[in-house]
């Protein structure tokens, strides 16, 4: 299977702001086919384009690192701190490791890790599936009540889109999907979905 390059591209637009990433994120948007991700990853760019490099990087720290906004870990959105979320990070580094992926510092269930798993595997892990829109919706949630001008905002619609674009696991129904939590998922304050 070649890497998905959406969500490759998208991986990369998680990672901090360095100089000269902004002009390889916008030269590798150019090349991706047109699709509601790209298009919501184009209106992520424009906007931190308007910003200065050290700009770019207290956003992002603000927004994803140091006492973020929202906390960009799939488990941890769905499961919080619950035990779950430790057997759910052991499959998934399971599942990384398998494919060769480096997890370059980051807690397998980062969702830049994710992505960057999501577009090299075949058949990723089917619980990773399962959790990953649910866990989107209540970190777009809880950022857009914390700051709803954050630029991340466009950043996480464009993964939601580039999700559903993705081919579903054998035995994922259609309503098994309609009954995931949609944007207006309710997300507890120590993590994890009400």
């Amino acid at each position: 299977m070649s890497p998905n390059p959406t969500l490759k591209t998208l991986a990369l637009a998680f990672e901090y702001p360095r100089q000269g990433s902004l002009g390889v994120l916008w030269e590798q948007t150019h090349s991706l086919p047109h699709s509601p991700a790209k298009l919501h990853l184009e209106r992520f760019l424009k906007a931190v384009s308007e910003l200065k490099l050290s700009e770019r990087e207290e956003l992002h720290t603000r927004t994803l690192d140091l006492s973020p906004l929202f906390a960009p870990y799939v488990g941890f959105a769905v499961y919080g701190e619950d035990y779950r979320r430790g057997a759910f990070m052991a499959a998934l580094s399971r599942g990384m490791r398998e494919l060769g992926l480096e997890l370059r510092g980051e807690l397998p269930d980062h969702l830049a890790v994710v992505l960057s798993y999501l577009a090299i595997a075949a058949e990723p892990l089917p619980e990773l599936m399962e959790l990953l829109e649910p866990a989107l919706a209540a970190m777009h949630k809880t950022l857009k009540t914390l700051e709803p001008d954050n630029p991340y905002l466009h950043l996480l619609e464009a993964v939601r889109q580039a999700v559903r674009e993705l081919p579903r696991a054998k035995g994922q129904s259609q309503a098994q999907r309609s009954s995931w939590p949609s944007l207006g998922a309710q997300s507890s304050p120590g993590g994890g979905i009400r």
